[in-house]
């Protein structure tokens, strides 16, 4: 069964979180760190690598952060977790031929199927979830999080 790297589950949640809480001001990497019950050096080289691909905008400056450099209808989970995990073209030499011409194949193809699905998933969705959820707690109630 495919599963997300715990970096990968990490970056989804930060935008995530950056979305639901950057209103009208940035979301500072300490406040996201404590939230999460992290230490931010953890989380800091997700945020860049995140900026670095125009997930996410750095605003710098004493009331500077993180907010989101997109609509979040426009995010997909499956760009998420691509800025994150390297994509590691490992040689399949060492291998043997089973492996390299049978199941690398049909694992390759069930990673595709994977990816796609994670396409559909927008960050909109995964907010619309956690404003039903008691993820919500601390937000203003009727707060519009459409840009």
């Amino acid at each position: 069964m495919p599963r997300l790297s715990d970096k990968s589950l990490l970056a989804i949640a930060a935008v995530v979180d950056v979305a639901l809480h950057a209103r009208g001001m940035p979301v500072a990497a300490k406040a996201l760190a404590a939230r999460h019950e992290l230490p931010p050096r953890h989380l800091e080289p997700v945020l860049q690598a995140l900026v670095h691909a125009g997930v996410l905008k750095g605003v710098r400056g004493p009331r500077g952060g993180y907010e989101l450099a997109r609509e979040r209808r426009r995010i997909t989970v499956a760009e998420v977790v691509r800025v994150v995990e390297a994509e590691s073209d490992a040689a399949l030499d060492g291998f043997p031929p089973i492996v390299r011409d049978i199941v690398q194949p049909a694992v390759a193809e069930a990673e595709r199927a994977f990816e796609a699905a994670l396409d559909a998933v927008t960050v909109e969705d995964l907010c619309r979830s956690a404003a039903q959820n008691t993820l919500r707690r601390g937000l203003p109630e009727g707060i519009d999080f459409t840009i």
